[in-house]
């Protein structure tokens, strides 16, 4: 399967991109630790699935123990975690209070972008191969309509219809920048849609950042990369970022949970054109 780009227009009337098209990249699920392990056993291995998942827990393990001792780790040509700290600021250096004004400690997550075999923006798209969610749904509607055919001829020859193809020619994907939508032909949709947002992507000394969602739901969002639920922060006023920020949010109606919403808002040195950073 190809990345997936859903190309949309920018409707931000506030931004000098407004009425562009941009391509963003539509995520058809997201995969479980359980499923990566599995595919892990499955993906020319002579290791289980138990096998795996045990080597996948230590390795995790490990990272936290080396985290926490402040040190980064690096992993492999994907890129290097560590730790950062959210924290209130004092008037003076003896005032500083670490149990007080350490308010939260944060894993973080750096791309490649050094090394000779990096997984850089550069590297990636020379591996990657891109399909247009357009041509994906035009195809599967093509599929479709030629099962709805062969099914109604085998209706009128064999008294029985052909069950297939039904849902094929459907494509729920996720809300451009999200994650957790349904997968492709999966025939489902979203009871609560997902919140949007508006403001500058790229900003040079700062941006302002307003979420929307659907009438009665309640919004709560994570600058920290988790994914945002119920007891993260509620959304009660626009928001104002300063340094680079991955922004996720959902909303919440009658105890139903939308997608997250995710997109990056990158702080520049003011020469880095127009393009929109989102994931």
């Amino acid at each position: 399967m190809p990345v997936l780009i859903k190309v949309s227009q920018n409707k931000n009337d506030k931004t000098a991109a407004f009425g562009k098209w941009y391509g963003r990249v539509v995520s058809t699920k997201t995969m479980s630790y359980q499923e990566l392990c599995k595919h892990m056993s499955e993906h020319n291995s002579i290791y289980g699935e138990d096998v795996c998942l045990g080597v996948a827990n230590k390795l995790q393990n490990c990272m936290l123990e080396q985290l926490l001792e402040s040190k980064k780790v690096q992993f492999g040509e994907l890129g290097t975690f560590y730790l950062s700290v959210k924290s209130s600021g004092a008037d003076k250096e003896e005032d500083y209070n670490l149990g007080i004004n350490i308010k939260g400690l944060y894993l973080c997550f750096a791309p490649s972008r050094t090394d000779v075999n990096n997984l850089s923006s550069k590297m990636l798209k020379k591996k990657a191969t891109f399909m247009n969610v357009k041509d994906l749904v035009e195809s599967k509607q093509k599929t479709s309509n030629s099962s709805s055919s062969n099914g109604s001829t085998n209706s009128g020859n064999n008294g029985s219809t052909n069950s297939g193809g039904s849902n094929s020619g459907s494509f729920n994907s996720e809300t451009p920048g999200t994650e957790g939508g349904g997968t492709p032909g999966s025939g489902t949709s979203e009871t609560v849609a997902a919140p949007t947002f508006a403001g500058e992507t790229q900003f040079t000394e700062s941006t302002q950042v307003t979420i929307s969602g659907p009438d009665g739901a309640s919004i709560y969002y994570t600058t920290d990369g988790s994914v945002p639920t119920s007891a993260s922060t509620q959304y009660a006023e626009p928001l104002t970022f300063t340094e680079t920020t991955i922004l996720k949010a959902i909303a919440i109606k009658d105890g139903q949970s939308s997608s997250v919403t995710t997109r990056t808002y990158t702080k520049t040195d003011g020469n880095g054109g127009d393009e929109m950073d989102q994931n």
